[in-house]
């Protein structure tokens, strides 16, 4: 083995190889990017729908009509949200929306305004 191989990030398996740009792990199956792992050891990595790197305090745009549970309307494209907060989960992004209130969104329906 390669001094550059590293154990598979979901089940710990030490008998990892490369493929690719991928490491490919034989006991599960798993493949990922190590230079995303090497990213995400160094805190929470989110990405708009364009890959630019979203932060907290950022501004961003809706890129996407996006239906709300509950509301009789939903948020139209275009519509600016200020001051975002980053968390972990399938709803990255915690937010206020004028007239909506706090809301979670996914990352892929914003760009980095």
């Amino acid at each position: 083995m390669s001094e550059e191989t590293q154990p598979c990030p979901k089940c710990n398996c030490e008998y990892t190889y490369p493929m690719d740009p991928l490491m490919v792990c034989p006991e599960c199956g798993y493949e990922w990017n190590p230079e995303h792992i090497r990213d995400e050891a160094e805190g929470l990595v989110v990405k708009d729908a364009h890959g630019n790197l979203l932060q907290d305090g950022d501004s961003v745009t809706i890129i996407k009509d996006l239906p709300v549970k509950g509301a009789s309307q939903a948020i139209k494209v275009g519509t600016k949200v200020k001051n975002i907060r980053l968390t972990d989960g399938d709803h990255n992004i915690d937010c206020k929306i004028d007239g909506f209130g706090a809301m979670a969104l996914k990352s892929e329906f914003v760009k980095k305004a």
